[in-house]
């Protein structure tokens, strides 16, 4: 099991590599950097040293206590020292500089495909996880990876050239006192080692319960008109605090395993500090090294202990980011749907062959289904709530594949047309109408982005919106959003002048006028008119799912479903007239409007 996750990890840093490979440019500049500040750092006791050396050489020369003082010698030190100490600084904040925009850019990347993944995705995936988990995998997950993975790299190899350094300056002072520092070195890392390991699992569990919790939010939030209507607000509440608690604990836990570290490494520097300065005693009193020797073995055992505090810190930041760094990367490796075949000019006529459907391999739904839909033909779905018609439409515009059977466009299967060129042909208009953040020039202009002003124009009047438009402060150019105050109706409107733009020749009207006022459904009504029964007389084919029966009275076939499969079918008359579950669906919408 242990190997398994090892495997993974290095996996995960595998792949993390392919997207650093196009900034490595920056990423040498900031090891470079790294380098030539670290041995700044090296070199910053040697002149301490020599200053000391310098001042007790003149007490120690005389009998009595000299109060002369080469200020020339001492000054020249105090001046490298400080010019020593600037170029450290300088190539400090150029390390970060690099490190940081190679970091950032390397996320964007992630990030980039992370999207590129999600909008190429099956609609089977996108329904089968937490939108906000989604959204918290591009959002905070791709910044650990910043912080902790390629940061945490520089920090790393900035840690190894100082302890490497300072060993090497330590054996040229004094081999076994720097003997002794390499001596104890191994149990800080081994302690580091054991405790970054135990605290993996930790900070996998805080990754995934933090993208639980933001969903939860995320799904609050956006519905917090229904919390409020049906006084859910303490039961969400409720919920909310039973994913907070559980991020506290898991965090908790890795935040204590991982604290370990720091105190545990401390410790064996405090050891390593006192075995130097007792060393370094001894040997002074021999008279084998200098007053200024023992401050620079007490410098570099201070050096020696500072980077591997900073390299077992970084250790724990590390687990969080490929923590992190797994979730975004399945987000990536998630299997975009096949858009491959030829391209389907403008459809005429549909048919459907014996096709079956289900979510779940053990709860059929589509069975058998069979329908022939000529070109100009406008057909109405009904039925009970979870009888297959969103399901059928969802088949029909290729965001599920048929279990078994056939969709024919104009003869041609649709597994051998592309995706992208079945949805062309199509125009729809669901009931929760989209409006992205933009003008209303953008918003209608959604499916044709090169159409010209007199298009848009002309799309909003033949949908009846653009005397609501004009009205707006700045017209064509005002910026809307989904919250800014516009109503359902006037939303599905410029939806519906959306798709008058683009001019499909097949639609496909899912409970459009479900959520709004009776005047206004009869502007939306018309509109739906004018997009099936254009002026040019070429009558496009329509497919209209409805509970509102009163809306597909005048639809050329009315099939009616349960349970994934049609039981009946006809005109508004016929079935009437048949008095069957139509009939029954009708009169009881009859019966309550009359009540």
């Amino acid at each position: 099991m242990k190997n398994v996750k090892t495997k993974k990890q290095a996996a995960t840093i595998r792949r993390l590599m392919k997207y650093l490979r196009p900034h490595s440019a920056l990423l040498a500049l900031a090891f470079l950097c790294a380098v030539i500040s670290s041995v700044g750092m090296l070199m910053t006791p040697v002149f301490i040293g020599e200053a000391i050396d310098c001042m007790a050489e003149l007490i120690e020369n005389g009998v009595t206590v000299s109060v002369t003082v080469d200020l020339t010698r001492l000054t020249a030190i105090i001046c490298i020292l400080a010019g020593i100490i600037a170029a450290v600084m300088l190539f400090q904040w150029l390390m970060n500089l690099c490190a940081q925009r190679a970091a950032y850019l390397t996320v964007r990347d992630a990030r980039r495909d992370g999207f590129a993944a999600l909008t190429d995705a099956p609609l089977g995936f996108i329904d089968g996880n937490p939108h906000g988990d989604l959204a918290a995998r591009l959002s905070i997950d791709a910044d650990q990876i910043a912080d902790g993975i390629v940061q945490g790299a520089t920090q790393i190899f900035t840690g190894i050239v100082t302890i490497i350094g300072t060993l090497v300056f330590m054996i040229y002072i004094n081999p076994w006192i720097a003997l002794a520092v390499a001596a104890l070195t191994p149990l800080s890392l081994l302690i580091s080692f054991l405790v970054a390991r135990g605290s993996h699992k930790y900070f996998t569990e805080q990754t995934r319960v933090r993208g639980e919790l933001y969903s939860k939010a995320d799904e609050t939030i956006r519905n917090r008109a229904l919390v409020a209507a049906y006084g859910y607000a303490e039961r969400a509440q409720t919920n909310f605090d039973v994913s907070n608690s559980e991020l506290k604990r898991c965090g908790f836990k890795a935040t204590f395993y991982s604290s370990l570290v720091n105190p545990s490494t401390r410790l064996i520097n405090s050891l390593v500090y006192a075995v130097v300065a007792i060393m370094g005693t001894v040997y002074a009193i021999d008279g084998r090294v200098s007053i200024g020797g023992i401050t620079q073995l007490l410098l570099y055992a201070n050096q020696f202990a500072r980077p591997l505090n900073e390299i077992t810190g970084v250790i724990t930041e590390f687990q969080t980011s490929l923590a992190a760094a797994r979730r975004i990367l399945d987000l990536i490796d998630v299997q975009p749907q096949d858009d491959g075949g030829a391209a389907l000019e403008r459809c005429g006529t549909i048919e459907l062959e014996n096709l079956d459907f289900s979510y779940d391999p053990e709860k059929p739904l589509i069975q058998d289904l069979n329908l022939a839909v000529p070109q100009g033909t406008m057909v109405a779905i009904v039925g009970r709530t979870g009888c297959g018609k969103t399901t059928l439409i969802n088949l029909l515009m290729r965001f599920y594949d048929p279990a078994d059977g056939k969709i024919l466009f104009d003869g041609t299967d649709a597994a051998e047309l592309s995706r992208s060129g079945v949805r062309k042909n199509f125009g729809m208009v669901l009931q929760d109408s989209w409006i992205f953040k933009g003008t209303v020039r953008d918003n209608i202009a959604y499916g044709k982005p090169d159409a010209t002003d007199d298009e848009i124009r002309a799309a909003a009047a033949a949908a009846d919106i653009d005397g609501f438009i004009e009205r707006l402060p700045d017209g064509y150019d005002t910026v809307i959003d989904d919250g800014d105050g516009i109503s359902q109706g006037q939303k599905q409107l410029i939806n519906i002048a959306r798709i008058m733009l683009v001019d499909p020749p097949m639609l496909i009207l899912d409970e459009a006028t479900s959520n709004i006022d009776t005047r206004t459904e009869k502007r939306v009504q018309n509109a739906f008119d004018k997009l099936l029964n254009p002026e040019n007389g070429k009558k496009k084919t329509g497919f209209v799912v409805a509970h509102r029966l009163s809306t597909i009275i005048n639809a050329d076939v009315i099939l009616v479903m349960d349970s994934g499969k049609i039981i009946e079918r006809g005109t508004h008359a016929e079935l009437i007239k048949q008095n069957g579950a139509y009939a029954e669906l009708y009169n009881a919408q009859f019966a309550a409007n009359v009540r």
